[in-house]
């Protein structure tokens, strides 16, 4: 059975913490801001958790824990 190849994508946009929770960014931060309020702006800089229910499937694109 050849290799699991980890999805390159995924492994650019999420990783694991040492407790095996996923981190992840938040999007709509990287053009058209202008129309985007302070507030807005400031609270899309932190990331958060992926949620318990896609857990399964971030698990599958990266195999290998990267």
């Amino acid at each position: 059975m050849p290799k699991m190849k980890t999805n390159r994508a995924a492994a650019k946009r999420f990783k694991f913490t040492a407790s095996g929770k996923v981190k992840r960014s938040s999007g709509f931060a990287n053009h058209i801001l202008t129309k985007k309020a302070m507030k807005r702006k400031r609270k899309l800089r932190k990331g958060g958790y992926v949620a318990e229910a896609d857990l399964k499937e971030i698990r599958n694109l990266l195999p290998n824990g990267n």
